[in-house]
């Protein structure tokens, strides 16, 4: 008996986790807007490009011990400081690249290509 209330559970499981994916798989296939994420750590944005769409959100993690910033280079955003275990979110309006960099660490760099 207990053998088939582990399956069951196994079943449920499988059947909850699909359901997630397929959804998720949906809502892109759709065009729905999507959230990705930039980690900060080690004094660098992972990753470094990040091709998105008009209408996704960014969201900055810094996972790093010191503040960061995620600061568009032509004036587009600015995030101010990101303290160590925060986040920061941006949505973005309109198509072009975009590099951007910390304002503290002038070496981290990258760039997001929004279609």
């Amino acid at each position: 008996m207990n053998l088939n209330r582990t399956r069951c559970r196994m079943a449920c499981c499988a059947a909850a986790l699909g359901l997630v994916l397929w959804s998720g798989a949906t809502r892109i296939a759709r065009g729905e807007p999507t959230t990705h994420t930039v980690i900060m750590d080690v004094s660098r944005y992972m990753p470094d490009v990040l091709s998105l769409k008009v209408g996704d959100t960014v969201e900055w993690i810094n996972k790093d011990l010191v503040p960061h910033t995620a600061t568009s280079k032509t004036g587009g955003f600015d995030s101010g400081a990101i303290e160590p275990g925060k986040s920061w979110k941006y949505t973005l309006k309109r198509a072009g690249d975009f590099e951007y960099s910390c304002t503290f660490h002038p070496n981290m760099e990258a760039t997001l290509h929004v279609g």
